[in-house]
């Protein structure tokens, strides 16, 4: 349980560090500020994962789901900062916000959750292939290096120690058994890490400089501030979270074959937005759940929620030990690159696993599959695609999982509900001729 649940730590530590590192740099935090607030992102995903994964009432979708620091809110909680005239204010004022999105979107889950109905195979599956494709860009940055500025960003070296962690993770999958197996990732983490020593891309100062004990002190940054526009910009990262969320957790419920139904999804967002809503009193961003632990569960197949309860404990003791948050940073990115392959490739399989039950012999099917994947791929391979509409408008364009979400259910929704669809014919491709106009020729 300690090994499986330090794997899911392992994969989600970066998603979870990166953006209090990028807020905070924004801000101008001290190096003193700034370990204190990474420390703090990390005990509030802990307690995000308690509520998650084991819950009270009907609060946490009790399925084996980490909880973080969505990195949908970097990009307007920067905004944020920009327009603030004393960036000692900056921070309060995310806070602030952070709570009333918490609290707004803890009300709104009962009606949110209702949108299941809208998510058959054809709308999961599609929707779970976004979230790996969307994901492996990111491990393909890892792969290359921590910093994209420095001189051997994408060097030969760091992709050879990327190649080398995913090669040990396969040949770990392919040739052992049992507990061995289960933990490939982990061990493939060690041994890169291991191999990275005589590259020098292995630094083991931050063990060195890391304090042994330290604690979120509640509001260390100042009481929060509340600001209509600030408020707004977190309300529309809210609802992509949730949606994100929602997905996520049609994602993990096909994996582990416990379907999420209406109740479920209801009890995983109310995790999420009261997670969220809590974070900011130990300094704490939104939290949602990590789409990259996923793959991890469908990888290993390990899907006890109490495994990932004993991660998210883990989480908690590195906000509380410095020391011990520092030996997961020790991992190089291009480690890490080389296991997110692996990881954030389960994922997009997955979807394509539940695609295959979703009737792609139905040009219906065919085209809501298409397009989506299309215009859900577009932040992908076009990043400056929506770069003349609004900050507020781009955060959810510029997210993937959102966009092709929402475009597969209301495809759905044209095609499959609103008034009598006529019988899809059997095509195999959605440009093909279908019976009618067949006979006619």
């Amino acid at each position: 349980m300690a090994t499986s649940g330090l794997q899911h730590v392992a994969a989600m530590y970066a998603g979870v560090v990166a953006p209090p590192l990028i807020v905070g740099a924004a801000a101008g935090l001290s190096g003193t500020d700034l370990t204190f607030l990474t420390g703090a992102c990390l005990f509030t995903a802990g307690l995000a994962t308690f509520l998650q994964t084991l819950g009270f009432w009907k609060i946490g979708a009790r399925l084996p789901f980490v909880n973080g620091v969505t990195f949908a809110g970097v990009a307007p909680m920067t905004a944020i900062i920009a327009s603030a005239n004393d960036k000692s204010d900056a921070l309060p004022m995310i806070f602030g916000a952070v709570m009333v999105a918490g609290l707004l979107g803890f009300l709104a889950a009962p009606v949110f959750c209702k949108a299941v109905r809208f998510f058959p195979p054809v709308v999961t599956g599609t929707v779970i292939t976004l979230i790996g494709v969307s994901l492996l860009p990111v491990a393909f940055g890892w792969a290359q290096g921590p910093d994209p500025s420095a001189h051997d960003y994408g060097s030969t070296t760091n992709l050879t120690l990327a190649g080398i962690t995913l090669l040990i993770v396969l040949l770990l999958r392919r040739f052992t058994r049992g507990f061995v197996k289960q933990i490939a990732v982990l061990l493939g983490l060690i041994a890169g890490t291991l191999i990275a020593i005589p590259f020098g891309a292995t630094d083991f100062s931050p063990v060195a400089s890391a304090d042994l004990i330290g604690f979120p002190t509640p509001f260390h940054f100042g009481a929060p501030q509340f600001h209509i526009a600030a408020i707004l910009s977190m309300c529309v990262v809210m609802v992509v979270s949730m949606t994100e969320s929602t997905a996520d957790m049609l994602a993990l419920g096909e994996i582990v074959e416990r379907p999420s139904d209406e109740r479920t999804i209801a009890a995983g967002l109310r995790a999420d937005t009261l997670g969220s809503a809590l974070s900011p009193f130990f300094n704490g961003f939104m939290c949602s759940a990590f789409a990259q632990n996923i793959g991890l569960v469908a990888m290993t197949r390990i899907r006890s929620r109490f495994v990932v309860a004993f991660g998210g404990g883990f989480l908690v003791l590195m906000g509380l030990c410095p020391a011990a948050a520092s030996l997961i940073a020790v991992v190089p990115r291009p480690v890490l690159g080389g296991a997110g392959v692996v990881l954030f490739g389960s994922v997009a399989a997955s979807g394509i696993q539940t695609l295959v039950r979703a009737g792609l012999d139905k040009d219906n099917n065919v085209l809501i599959v298409a397009v989506s994947l299309a215009i859900g791929i577009v932040p992908i391979t076009a990043p400056d695609f929506y770069h003349a509409f609004p900050d507020t408008a781009r955060i959810v364009l510029d997210s993937g999982i959102s966009t092709g979400c929402v475009t597969a259910v209301l495809l759905n929704l044209v095609f499959n509900h609103l008034g009598r669809s006529r019988d899809a014919q059997d095509v195999t491709h959605p440009m093909e001729a279908g019976e009618e106009l067949a006979s006619v020729q």
